[in-house]
């Protein structure tokens, strides 16, 4: 399955996560897919994104093993699914969304929660998912200066050759 599509599923279950597990667990499960989606484009992406991709993969493989997480040992880890990732730039958008909302939802569980645990998960599946975020902006930062500099006429050789 593309990345967009799984993105697009993550998305969909995190809005219906009933409670705190569910929400904790889609943390994870967007985890999985930035370290799945990171892997695929260090090994197949553009050039000039694999070592950032890399990063990538290593960050979202932070955290807790994914399949000692609650709500994961049942469904799996959709990121296992991952087939390819045709489109660079929208993946990473989507990614970079899927991982925004994932921080907003795990907030709003450590806001309320009065159980130490899951507040300290809460906040280690926090920063995982704004170190994956940092990534991947930073990869679609380059991906525009390279889209940029293509419209500009400009090859990348200094000499404009």
């Amino acid at each position: 399955m593309d990345a967009e599509r799984l993105i697009g599923m993550s998305l969909h279950a995190l809005a219906g996560s009933a409670d705190a597990l569910g929400i904790v667990a889609e943390a994870w499960q967007a985890q999985a897919l930035a370290q799945a989606i990171g892997n695929e484009l260090a090994l197949s992406g553009p050039k000039e994104l694999r070592g950032a991709a890399r990063e990538l993969g290593e960050a979202g493989g932070q955290g807790p093993e994914l399949l000692d997480q609650p709500g994961l040992r049942a469904g799996g880890i959709r990121a296992r699914q991952l087939s390819g990732v045709p489109d660079v730039r929208g993946a990473l958008t989507g990614l970079g969304l899927l991982l925004a909302e994932v921080g907003i939802a795990l907030v709003a569980v450590a806001s309320v929660t009065d159980e130490e645990g899951l507040y300290w998960q809460c906040m280690e599946a926090i920063d995982a998912a704004d170190e994956s975020n940092d990534r991947v902006g930073g990869m679609l930062r380059r991906l525009l200066a390279q889209e940029r500099e293509r419209a500009s006429g400009r090859s990348g050789d200094p000499a404009g050759f």
